[in-house]
C-alpha cells in the first residue's frame, strides 16, 4: 500500500472530475495524500531545504546535543534494563508564527520562510475549497468556520529535525498522535524517511516524493465533515543515519472559533447529545489536547462535550 500521489494541476483541466475524486478518496480512505504540481515553485522549495538545513547546523544542533532526549537516551542505553525513553521525542523543533521571534543568524532564512509560508497559506485555502466541494458545502465553508467571527484562522509552521539516533529502538522520533487542528501541509525530507500512518491496523510509510506537499486532515476537519474525513494516527521513527528535515504548516481554527459538524452533513439534527461530535470552542479543545495528545482522540471529543 502506498499513500496516494495526486497531480494538483489537473484540477484546472479535462481531468478535473477524476482529480476531485482522487482527493476525496485521499481524505475519506487515507487521511493523508501527497500533492505534486501544486503551484509552489521548485526554486522556492530548494531554498527552503537549504535555509532549514543551514539553520539547524548554525543555530540548533549544539543545543540538541545537550537536550533532554539526548541525556535520557544516554542514561537508558547505559543501564540496559529493557526500558524505552518515555514522554519525549527525538526531535528538534522550531516554531514560526507571524508574531514570534525567528532565527536571525542564517542568511536568507527569514525571507525564504516568509515567502514559503505565504505560498503555502494560499495552497491550504485551495485544498479546503476542494474539500468544501467534495463534501457538498458552500465554497469557503471550512475556511470561514476556521476564521471564526474575527476572521483570524491560525497559521503556524513547525520546522523539525530528527538527527541520527544511536539507539532508534529505544526512542520515538515523534510519538503516534492525530493532529488537533485543521489542514496540515508537510514538506518532508525527500531522502530520509520515517513518517508512517496507521491504516487498517498496519503502519505504512509515507514514501518520500521529491518536492511533494503531504496533506493530512486534523481533528477539526473530522468534526466539520461529521466523520467523513478522519484524522489519522501518524508517527515518526528515529533513524540511525540521516538528519530528517520536516517542515509542517498548520491551518487551524482561531482559538475563539466554534466548531461543530456542518448542518448539511448531519442527516438527522437530533439533540446535541446524540451526535458523534459535539459543538465546542476550539480553545477548549486545545486545552484538552494539550493533556491528551498521545492518547486516543475519542475521549477528547467526550471531554470537550462536557465542558
Amino acid at each position: 500500500m502506498a499513500i496516494p500521489v495526486i497531480d494538483f494541476s489537473k484540477l484546472s483541466g479535462e481531468e478535473r472530475a477524476k482529480t476531485m475524486a482522487e482527493i476525496a478518496n485521499g481524505c475519506e480512505e487515507w487521511g493523508f495524500f501527497q500533492l505534486v504540481n501544486h503551484g509552489i515553485s521548485e526554486e522556492l522549495l530548494e531554498r527552503v531545504k537549504k535555509v532549514c538545513s543551514e539553520c539547524y547546523k548554525m543555530e540548533r544542533e549544539e543545543n540538541f546535543k545537550n537536550s533532554t532526549p539526548v541525556k535520557l537516551l544516554k542514561d537508558i542505553a547505559e543501564k540496559k534494563n529493557g526500558n524505552n525513553v518515555e514522554n519525549v521525542d527525538w526531535e528538534d523543533v522550531l516554531t514560526l508564527l507571524d508574531n514570534s521571534q525567528w532565527p536571525s543568524q542564517t542568511p536568507g532564512f527569514m525571507e525564504t520562510m516568509a515567502e514559503y509560508r505565504a505560498e503555502l497559506k494560499k495552497l491550504a485555502v485551495k485544498v479546503m475549497e476542494v474539500m468544501d466541494e467534495n463534501l457538498g458545502l458552500p465554497k469557503g465553508y471550512i475556511k470561514k468556520a476556521f476564521d471564526g467571527e474575527e476572521d483570524s484562522a491560525f497559521f503556524g509552521t513547525k520546522v523539525s529535525h530528527y538527527p541520527p539516533c544511536p539507539h532508534p529502538e529505544l526512542v520515538n522520533g515523534l510519538r503516534a498522535h492525530t493532529d488537533a487542528g485543521g489542514v496540515i501541509l508537510l514538506f518532508q525530507d525527500d531522502k530520509v524517511g520515517g513518517l508512517q500512518i496507521l491504516k487498517e491496523g498496519q503502519w505504512i510509510d509515507v514514501q518520500p516524493v521529491p518536492n511533494a506537499i503531504v496533506i493530512n486532515t486534523g481533528d477539526q476537519v473530522e468534526v466539520l465533515s461529521n466523520g467523513r474525513y478522519k484524522s489519522v494516527w501518524h508517527r515518526i521513527l528515529a533513524t540511525p543515519d540521516g538528519n530528517r528535515r520536516s517542515v509542517a504548516s498548520f491551518y487551524n481554527p482561531s482559538l475563539k472559533a466554534t466548531i461543530s459538524p456542518a448542518p448539511q452533513l448531519v442527516e438527522n439534527l437530533k439533540q446535541e447529545v446524540d451526535r458523534a461530535y459535539p459543538k465546542f470552542v476550539f480553545a477548549d479543545y486545545m486545552s484538552v489536547y494539550a493533556q491528551q495528545k498521545f492518547l486516543p482522540k475519542e475521549p477528547r471529543f467526550q471531554a470537550v462535550r462536557a465542558m
